[in-house]
């Protein structure tokens, strides 16, 4: 690959870490694609995409930004960042300049994962709580990853990251996919965000979009190859 290929900047969503991009990393790392996966805050949608903005803004040369699940809704807001070329959605919301996931969810049906999240309080400046949400244990497997090996889904359960709550009301500040060239894949079985919001928001963004049949919400991590080559694609065409 030239000087010029963009780096491909992974931002995972709530209910993961940055190691469920690992089948994606090394697929882009075997073609000599430069790519990071920072760690998102997942503290609310202006800060984690203020970060993400940073992390792009420091990253030299152009970068492709790549968000799975509440992933997409930052990239959404940190693709304004001048050196951002192209935006991947996986399995992701994709809103609208004042539109919120709440907004964005409440046009579909409700998925299981609704009904199959656990509150958890964390410490905030000034000595209150603010609230946070995980997926229960029982229910992770079929809400977030369906067609995953069973051992690989208990470490991926184990090891989630809770979502503050306030992220669902939050609005996007802007919208970057009305300025820059986006790709979009839909996971066709998903239990944790309906498919339709997918393809609403692909739809929306005038994404190139790929679906995949039976895809759970972990497509990421169920099916690298695929997720990697959507991503080679919009390397290819911001190179």
């Amino acid at each position: 690959m030239s000087t010029s290929t963009p780096t491909v900047v992974l931002v995972h969503g709530a209910f993961a870490d940055a190691a469920g991009w690992f089948g994606v990393i090394n697929e882009l790392q075997r073609h000599g694609i430069p790519v990071i996966a920072p760690a998102n805050p997942l503290r609310g949608l202006a800060s984690d995409a203020a970060y993400i903005a940073s992390v792009a803004a420091q990253t030299a040369g152009p970068v492709v930004l790549v968000g799975h699940s509440y992933g997409g809704a930052i990239i959404t807001v940190a693709g304004t960042t001048e050196n951002v070329v192209g935006l991947v959605y996986v399995a992701a919301y994709i809103l609208e300049e004042g539109e919120s996931l709440g907004d964005l969810q409440g046009r579909f049906p409700a998925t299981a994962l609704v009904s199959s999240l656990k509150q958890w309080t964390y410490p905030v400046e000034g000595g209150g709580l603010a609230e946070e949400v995980s997926i229960t244990e029982e229910a992770f497997p079929a809400v977030f990853a369906a067609d995953v090996s069973g051992s690989v889904v208990k470490v991926l359960a184990a090891s989630q990251r809770p979502l503050a709550v306030s992220a669902f009301t939050e609005t996007a500040s802007a919208a970057a996919w009305r300025t820059k060239p986006s790709w979009a894949i839909v996971a066709g079985a998903d239990q944790a965000i309906n498919p339709e919001v997918e393809r609403f928001g692909a739809k929306r963004a005038g994404a190139v979009t790929v679906e995949i049949e039976g895809a759970s919400h972990a497509v990421a991590v169920s099916r690298p190859t695929a997720v990697a080559d959507l991503i080679r694609d919009a390397v290819r065409a911001t190179s």
